[in-house]
């Protein structure tokens, strides 16, 4: 372990999994697809990649970690929740799940550089169960019900938000949807920005990110997304987002969802190895995203795994979420070196959360 450099994985959904999927994520990944096996209510049953104790085998000592809960209206057919507080009540038991790990000593929520200083100093030499520090961050801001509740997610420690996720939204449009952020939007953003809450830009659709973007102040990233040159979808990112986001000294997270990193993937037919579907893949779009900065500042990694997915959809040579100290190697072979390699690993984001998280509670 000590040998292994530190991760900094941009977004799990860690909640989700614990309370939709049922996961007790205390257990080695083995055990969690052993008590999966024959079940099939979702497609990745029995194929999970993510625990806590896996996390600590591949070094990821910290994470952004999210809460979800999707307010879908009336004639809306995407899954989600059928009013804002119903949403907002599902975030609150993902919240309470965190704080449970953090009782039992597993995670560790980090809310200001001060904390990140000290879990970082912590996973220098960390122990056998060395807790795993978390940003909590909100993906798609549908549960939002008033700025009220945003202020209260505040002053619980929420610190990232990204404000639409898939189909339209209340304060912006996500993937597979059109149009801008709206009165709505504007008003999220402002007070986001009032608070130093970090926008997001993962899943906003162009015209939404164009808008937020011209809007807002603050600091923004992107958690998890990957890169259009590639796959030729909207929920992918354009050369000229790249591009301004690494104006913005911002970080993108790239992602592990196979259908993000290869054309043509079809959800529940494809087969990763058939489709070549592997962290070679996640190489090229971290490689792209320097390139198109011109250095290896704004690249980093944002798995995503097990968010909906399994070994199904992920690359085949990745069989957990340890596996992601591959990523040195394969870094390694096309010319990286050892200072940009852990600048993807963990540094960049570190650096930008050093600049952006308030000093101290």
């Amino acid at each position: 372990m000590l040998n292994k450099p530190l991760i900094f994985d941009g977004h799990l959904d860690l909640a989700m999994n614990a309370l939709e999927w049922n996961r007790d994520l205390r257990w080695p990944v083995k055990d969690i697809r052993k008590s999966e096996e024959g079940m099939t209510d979702k497609p990745d049953r029995a194929k999970g990649t993510v625990s806590l104790p896996s996390m600590r085998e591949g070094h990821v000592g910290v994470c952004v970690a999210t809460q979800i809960g999707r307010y879908v209206k009336r004639g809306n057919s995407m899954p989600g929740w059928k009013s804002p507080e119903q949403a907002w009540a599902q975030t609150q038991g993902q919240l309470a799940w965190y704080n449970a790990m953090e009782d039992a000593g597993e995670m560790v929520q980090i809310r200001t550089s001060d904390d990140l200083e000290k879990h970082l100093q912590l996973w220098e030499n960390p122990p056998e169960n060395a807790a795993i520090g978390y940003i909590l961050s909100l993906e798609g801001a549908d549960s939002i019900v008033s700025m009220h509740h945003l202020e209260k997610a505040y002053e619980y420690g929420l610190r990232a938000i990204g404000p639409a996720h898939y189909g339209p939204g209340t304060y912006a449009q996500g993937t597979d949807s059109n149009g801008g952020i709206g009165i709505k939007g504007r008003e999220l953003l402002k007070e986001m920005e009032r608070l130093g809450i970090i926008l997001d830009a993962t899943h906003l659709c162009d015209e939404s990110f164009r808008e937020a973007l011209d809007i807002y102040n603050g600091p923004v990233w992107a958690s998890h997304n990957n890169c259009r040159a590639f796959v030729l979808h909207n929920r992918q990112f354009s050369d000229e987002q790249i591009t301004e986001l690494s104006n913005r000294d911002s970080v993108i997270g790239v992602a592990l969802d196979a259908w993000m990193m290869v054309p043509g993937w079809v959800r529940g037919k494809s087969d990763p190895k058939a489709s070549g579907v592997s962290l070679k893949l996640m190489i090229n779009n971290i490689d792209h995203i320097c390139q198109l900065a011109g250095n290896s500042l704004h690249a980093g990694i944002g798995s995503d795994l097990d968010g909906a997915f399994g070994r199904e959809q992920c690359p085949y040579d990745l069989d957990t979420i340890a596996d992601l100290q591959k990523v040195t190697g394969l870094l390694s072979e096309i010319g990286y070196t050892e200072s940009d390699i852990q600048n993807v690993l963990s540094n960049n984001w570190i650096r930008f959360l050093k600049k952006n998280l308030p000093l101290s509670r």
